[in-house]
């Protein structure tokens, strides 16, 4: 198997560092991106050579795709490892790595796209057996479609942003006299964070738990897990603390929720490291559903 000589990381600070330390141990020269603000930084000078992007902001510099695309040319970088955070979950970004001739190491353009999107993503590991949380998931339903289809769900419901995460634009409908201010509230969070207003409808689970599978999966469609990650203790949506094995899970649960992560991975041909989400019912730990990937 033929190794990458070169790789830029289109990262900074501790995410890049740690990158550069492994790229080190494995005798790969690496090359690290700075803005104007960190041209000091510590990132830079671990690495073997470093190309300035642009001013601080972020818009022009570690998101500027040309920018770092232009880098990677003319260090001679072949793959480019984003870290996470900034380009490494843009769908654009991977697409033109891809037509530089650079690998992107990590899912393809199109992996990405369908995870992205909420609504998409549960359609395609629907059609792989993957349990989903019961609710209406199309796109472009409008207020008045989604008020309808609330009676189907059943109350209280969860309305949520089909693009982003994080938690943001989250509403809980209570009734059917909440759910106009709550559409109206939800719309609003994801129009302003996320550029993308589209809503859909889940069952809220009571007492729910948050379980995270690790799966990595090579471009020859090997695909494992590597156990799960109780990350329930959160505060605003943000995981606190993360405990392995989850203390909730029976040894069948483990190893059914393991198979479910694999196949939400084939169902986009995922390759690379990525984690899979899941909702579990405190009171039934032995039903779980996908969130997102």
């Amino acid at each position: 198997m033929r190794m990458f000589s070169t790789v830029l990381i289109a990262n900074r600070g501790e995410i890049a560092c740690r990158v550069i330390r492994t790229l080190r141990e494995l005798g790969i020269r690496s090359v690290a991106v700075y803005s104007d603000a960190d041209a000091g930084a510590r990132h830079v000078a671990l690495a073997d050579t470093a190309v300035r992007l642009g001013p601080a902001p972020a818009a022009q510099s570690y998101l500027d795709i040309d920018a770092v695309i232009a880098a990677a040319r003319q260090t001679g970088a072949e793959a480019i490892h984003p870290g996470y955070g900034f380009l490494a979950e843009n769908t654009a970004f991977a697409a033109a790595c891809e037509e530089a001739g650079i690998v992107f190491i990590g899912p393809s353009a199109e992996a990405i796209r369908v995870m992205g999107d909420k609504i998409t993503a549960k359609h395609a590991v629907e059609a792989r057996g993957v349990p989903t949380v019961p609710g209406v998931a199309r796109a472009g339903m409008t207020d008045e479609e989604l008020i309808a289809a609330a009676d189907d769900v059943g109350y209280p419901l969860l309305i949520k942003p089909s693009a982003g995460g994080g938690g943001k634009g989250m509403q809980l409908g209570s009734d059917i006299d909440a759910s106009p201010a709550a559409l109206a509230a939800a719309r609003r969070e994801a129009a302003a964070g996320f550029g993308d207003d589209t809503l859909f409808l889940e069952r809220y689970l009571q007492n729910p738990r948050h379980i995270e599978v690790q799966i990595v999966a090579d471009a020859h469609g090997a695909t494992v897990h590597l156990g799960e990650r109780e990350c329930s203790l959160q505060r605003r949506h943000q995981k606190v603390i993360e405990e392995a094995p989850s203390p909730l899970l029976d040894p069948q649960t483990r190893e059914r929720i393991g198979q479910a992560a694999c196949e939400t991975a084939r169902s986009v041909a995922y390759h690379g490291a990525g984690t899979v989400e899941f909702i579990v019912a405190a009171d039934r730990p032995d039903e779980f559903f996908f969130m997102e990937m």
